[in-house]
């Protein structure tokens, strides 16, 4: 027997109200500070993710779902949206927008990892880039629409987590510090601690294994390490943040997994923190047009999973609008009802209600019971007598009454209870 693919996930009607709702609140949030949708493909040219992820990170090393098609080219499925989202900046002009462009995106992504909670194979994410603009200002209103959007939702007792990883000028200093400090303590570290020490220091900060964490914690923070402009920036986007009254944490152990991250960074924290809890982040890529091949280009972003925030909303018990319950059930008694129940149905639809036609032969209870399990407000019944009439028994399943009307008037009172 056939089964989802590992790491990958069937969503039934039953859980579609909980995408809705959060994919819905994406769009609004998004667009209520001046972001327009954007779609790309669901696969690029490997070495889009190559030079725009990082040649060192887990994703590209690890991760990646890479494969040479037809005409021999090597593709990869998206792994994230932001290199994405950048090539079709170069690609169509966007410079010669009004800058910041500002762009937001729901997509799935593909990355090949181990499953567990919140965690999959193909996942999906909501994602903001404002690219064009490197001031504070840009930051806090990026940071603004990440928290807007949780505090949308309904999600409660979270954190903004704050720091800045530097630039290229004042970075490698940074880095050195990090390396001398890890190296005094190698022989802890984990394995793939030991092997990021060589090749990419930065990351070490964000290792979650137990015996990583000591060192981790006695190492050098980044935001001492930092250049005057760097240090300006900085204090600016927190005084930004600060006056907006989020419930900002500085953390000067906060890094960000891809390479391609300068200055600013933060992660939107939940109340227990582990290493699938943080929601959603991201930060500064001032650098990542030019490895594009783009002109110098300051930028933007963040990304949060779905599934994730799916899996929150559940557990602190939020409830989410219902979708996809009729307004109208019509049921039928004998073969004389059937075709006009087929056409009232058919004439509902028409004036705007959401309608299920009983089909087939049951018996009436077997419909009523039918109609309740979809969650139907009103049941309308035709038998002969109110096909000879142009009537209709309107039963209305909340209140657990039942009346006649004429067919019309009976539509218009369906419509005036929905609003």
């Amino acid at each position: 027997m056939y089964q989802a693919p590992r790491g990958t996930q069937d969503v039934l009607p039953e859980d579609e109200k909980y995408w809705r709702y959060v994919e819905g609140t994406a769009a609004k949030i998004a667009e209520q500070f001046g972001y327009g949708l954007i779609r790309t493909p669901a696969f690029e040219d490997t070495s889009l993710f190559v030079r725009g992820v990082g040649e060192s990170t887990d994703i590209v090393t690890k991760e990646m779902y890479s494969f040479e098609d037809k005409g021999g080219e090597s593709l990869t499925l998206r792994p994230e949206g932001t290199a994405p989202v950048l090539r079709a900046y170069l690609e169509h002009g966007m410079a010669n927008r009004s800058q910041p462009v500002r762009l937001y995106y729901l997509m799935s992504m593909y990355r090949y990892d181990r499953p567990q909670a919140g965690r999959y194979r193909e996942f999906h994410q909501f994602g903001c880039e404002a690219i064009g603009d490197g001031a504070p200002m840009v930051d806090a209103e990026a940071i603004l629409v990440a928290w807007r959007f949780f505090e949308a939702l309904g999600l409660r007792d979270l954190t903004v987590q704050l720091n800045s990883i530097g630039c290229r000028a004042c970075r490698p200093a940074y880095l050195a510090a990090l390396v001398r400090h890890f190296t005094e303590h190698q022989m802890g570290l984990c394995h793939d601690c030991q092997r990021r020490l060589e090749i990419n220091p930065l990351r070490l900060l964000d290792c979650k294994q137990e015996r990583c964490q000591p060192a981790i914690l006695s190492a050098p923070a980044s935001v001492d390490h930092l250049c005057e402009e760097c240090r300006v920036h900085f204090a600016e986007t927190r005084e930004l943040l600060e006056g907006l009254s989020l419930p900002l944490v500085p953390n000067p152990r906060l890094v960000r997994g891809l390479d391609y991250y300068t200055r600013t960074v933060f992660e939107i924290w939940p109340p227990v923190v582990g290493g699938q809890s943080s929601l959603g982040g991201g930060g500064r890529y001032d650098g990542l047009m030019e490895q594009l091949g783009g002109k110098p280009t300051p930028a933007i972003g963040f990304a949060t999973g779905l599934e994730r925030i799916i899996l929150k909303l559940k557990e602190q018990g939020i409830a989410v609008p219902e979708v996809g319950k009729p307004d109208l059930y019509v049921a039928h008694l004998g073969d004389v009802a059937s075709v006009p129940a087929f056409q009232l149905a058919n004439e509902a639809r028409r004036v705007g209600l959401t309608c299920v036609a009983a089909v087939g032969s049951r018996g009436l209870k077997s419909q009523m019971r039918q109609a309740n399990n979809l969650g139907a407000r009103f049941a309308f019944i035709l038998g002969e007598q109110e096909v000879q009439d142009g009537t209709v028994t309107i039963r209305d399943m909340l209140e657990s009454k039942q009346w006649q009307e004429p067919r019309q008037a009976a539509l218009a009172r369906v419509l005036e209870t929905k609003g």
